[in-house]
């Protein structure tokens, strides 16, 4: 069961009605193999190409002939916080005979995109202090600001040129070889020029920062990619051009994460502020990131408490007596999933508390419920496969935008397909006859949003929703956005690659187990660093993390204490969104108890508001159960419904398998430490 299908399913073509053209800007020659639909650069290929995207430290806006980047001013308030746009710099050929020509994607990298427009090639690479620009032929260059230049001092080779802003920034200009500029009040001008540019913004304009660019001016990277060199480990590689070392920066994520015993030397005082936290000096064209390790286990970590069986049990066989696919109303690929998913966890339960009287019911179930989907026979939608971007759609969504919450314009896709991936996990582990049956159908599911490789010999695009920079998922598709990129529910994303992981383990794919583990644990890492917001963090301004416990939703460009359902008020709302679905590996996710009293806390006094659902009541009381078992299952017995992918079995099986005597150790040791209980 361990080899791969020999010839790939793939589900049948569709023709979205939907969809944008791709071809507007992306180069002709990347237009034959899949594109990129959920990217950090997502905007630069949507609409007008003309919205922001944040290539770390600068936020870059392209507009037809020109680029502008902008060291972004930081805005904090209790609800939100964000990064507002102000074109300090803009770049552009003189002379240009076709003005209204967009820009061209001419390469793109897990790290990096190329971005032409006439006469010049930026290459943005995320983390690098320096915008790099060749200019491909001989042309005049415009660098235009919104500011007043105060003062414009070049060197004697005139190669390098420093210059101050009246808002209180330090720009420095290198250039390849001599560049004749001269300035006015807002603009700069070079005479006739071919060679390559790099601009990098002083930090806090200060003369040591100024020397550190002025050593690092000479190397810049074109292109970087990530590399998978080891279970739990992402190697970052920087393509470089000139001589001398690589200067790149680090947001906090990846200092935590990065190798202590590589070669890389951090700058710890040349730092650049961000709405990421504080991005940091690190020299060295590759770095090595190791995550802490995870096990994927189908049943509980610490094992359920044999005094709770008959209690489970009991609410088990109600739960499972219910089940009945010809009452299903729903045709969406998210609720339908979400039912899946449910009613697998029936079964792993029904193993760990050793009552298997209820199996064969949960089993057909799932095949009742999951089988139509695969042979597209499902009545009322269907997945669809999309050429034009490369990836799965549904037949709703190809016809609607809003179907499917956007999944037809590639949004939500690791949500929904997780969803289904873990009830295919369940039955094939429980009838591996079934799950040979299904294999192919199965393997091209997940690799919409699991596929590694790249190029025409692929279905998929690389990583669809998985942001290699910042190590976690991107749920929006294509659908442009002033502040790109976002994502709501880390607990569903981390579903995803869990349940991808079990699918691994189902059919014996090692393969599958040690990437899906590897990017399960970097979307735990993530979710815990820019989602938590503990009581005495300092990633936030203090006016939104007095507030705020948890981001409502997280976007490239500004995180907001509002949920898309709804308002920031709702704290049951957005801590049950983080939490959902109740899973095993929920526990590594909230592996810190003294942040998990702190939600808690938190969330509590919301539920005294009229018409709080039921549903979320009960993942507030999940949460709760980690330290206060007892208050916790009396709560949880009286609720009177559950979220349409949580039960009375599995809120049970959570609480009773909790530690009668868990502390407050976290991450940096104790019973919660990973290193204690999660690893291999």
């Amino acid at each position: 069961m361990n080899r791969r299908p020999a010839h790939p399913f793939t589900f049948p073509e569709s023709q979205s009605a939907v969809l944008p053209d791709p071809s507007r800007f992306f180069s002709p020659d990347l237009l034959s193999s899949p594109l990129p639909t959920n990217s950090f650069f997502q905007n630069f290929v949507l609409k007008n190409g003309d919205q922001p995207e944040y290539i770390h430290p600068y936020l870059i806006k392209s507009s037809p002939s020109s680029l502008s980047m902008s060291y972004p001013s930081l805005f904090s308030s209790t609800a939100f916080t964000y990064q507002t746009f102000i074109a300090d710099l803009t770049i552009s050929a003189v002379d240009n005979p076709d003005p209204n020509q967009p820009h061209t994607i001419s390469s793109f990298n897990d790290l990096s995109v190329t971005l032409d427009i006439p006469g010049l090639r930026f290459y943005l690479v995320r983390g690098s202090p320096f915008l790099t620009c060749q200019v491909m032929q001989s042309v005049t260059l415009s660098i235009s600001t919104v500011h007043a230049i105060l003062d414009f001092t070049p060197n004697c080779s005139k190669t390098r040129y420093r210059f101050n802003l009246n808002n209180g920034q330090t720009w420095v200009l290198y250039s390849s070889s001599k560049i004749d500029l001269t300035h006015e009040m807002s603009k700069i001008t070079s005479l006739p020029f071919s060679g390559v540019i790099r601009i990098a913004l002083v930090p806090n304009s200060d003369p040591e920062f100024e020397r550190v660019l002025d050593r690092f001016s000479s190397c810049y990277p074109v292109s970087g990619d990530a590399v998978f060199s080891a279970p739990f480990c992402v190697e970052y590689k920087w393509e470089k051009k000139g001589w001398g070392d690589l200067l790149m920066l680090a947001n906090p994520l990846h200092l935590r994460l990065l190798d202590r015993d590589s070669s890389n030397k951090i700058l710890h005082e040349f730092r650049y502020k961000s709405i990421d936290g504080e991005l940091v000096g690190v020299v060295g064209d590759s770095w090595v990131l190791k995550t802490d390790p995870v096990s994927v286990t189908w049943h509980s970590i610490k094992g359920v408490k044999q005094e709770s069986y008959p209690e489970i049990i009991n609410a088990l066989v109600k739960d499972v007596d219910d089940l009945d696919s010809t009452t299903i109303s729903t045709t969406s690929s998210y609720f339908y999933g979400k039912l899946v998913a449910r009613a697998a966890r029936f079964a792993l339960i029904a193993e760990e508390v050793g009552h298997f009287d209820v199996i064969p019911k949960v089993q057909k179930y799932l095949k009742d419920t999951i089988e139509p989907w695969l042979d597209g026979t499902f009545n009322g939608n269907g997945f669809l496969y999309d050429k034009s971007w490369g990836g799965i759609i549904t037949q709703q969504g190809s016809q609607d935008s809003g179907a499917d919450f956007g999944f037809g314009i590639y949004n939500d896709h690791h949500f929904h397909i997780g969803y289904f991936l873990y009830g295919i996990a369940i039955l094939a582990k429980l009838d591996p006859v079934w799950g040979r049956r299904y294999r192919p159908q199965a393997y091209s599911l997940m690799a919409d949003f699991m596929t590694l490789g790249r190029g025409g010999n692929t279905k998929y695009t690389r990583l669809r929703c998985f942001d290699l920079w910042k190590l976690h998922s991107w749920a929006s598709g294509l659908t442009e956005f002033a502040d790109g990129r976002n994502q709501e529910s880390t607990g569903e994303a981390v579903n995803a690659y869990y349940s991808a992981a079990l699918m691994g383990l189902a059919y014996g794919d090692t393969h599958l187990v040690s990437t899906s583990s590897s990017l399960l644990s970097m979307e735990i890492h993530a979710s815990q660093t820019w989602w938590h917001v503990k009581e005495d963090d300092v990633l936030y301004n203090q006016d939104f993390t007095s507030e705020n416990r948890v981001v409502g939703v997280l976007w490239a460009n500004k995180r907001d204490s509002g949920l898309w359902f709804a308002p920031a008020e709702w704290r049951e709302c957005r801590l049950g969104i983080q939490v959902l679905p109740l899973v095993p590996v929920t526990e590594v996710l909230f592996s810190d108890m003294g942040f998990v009293k702190e939600l808690v806390k938190w969330a509590l006094p919301a539920l005294a508001r009229e018409g709080v659902g039921e549903g979320w009541k009960g993942f507030v009381y999940a949460l709760e159960g980690v330290y206060e078992k007892e208050v916790a299952i009396e709560k949880i017995r009286k609720l009177s419904g559950h979220d349409d992918g949580n039960s009375l079995s599995n809120l049970l099986w959570w609480i009773y398998s909790r530690d009668d005597d868990e502390d407050e150790g976290f991450e940096g040791g104790g019973r919660h430490c990973w290193f204690g209980h999660y690893c291999h």
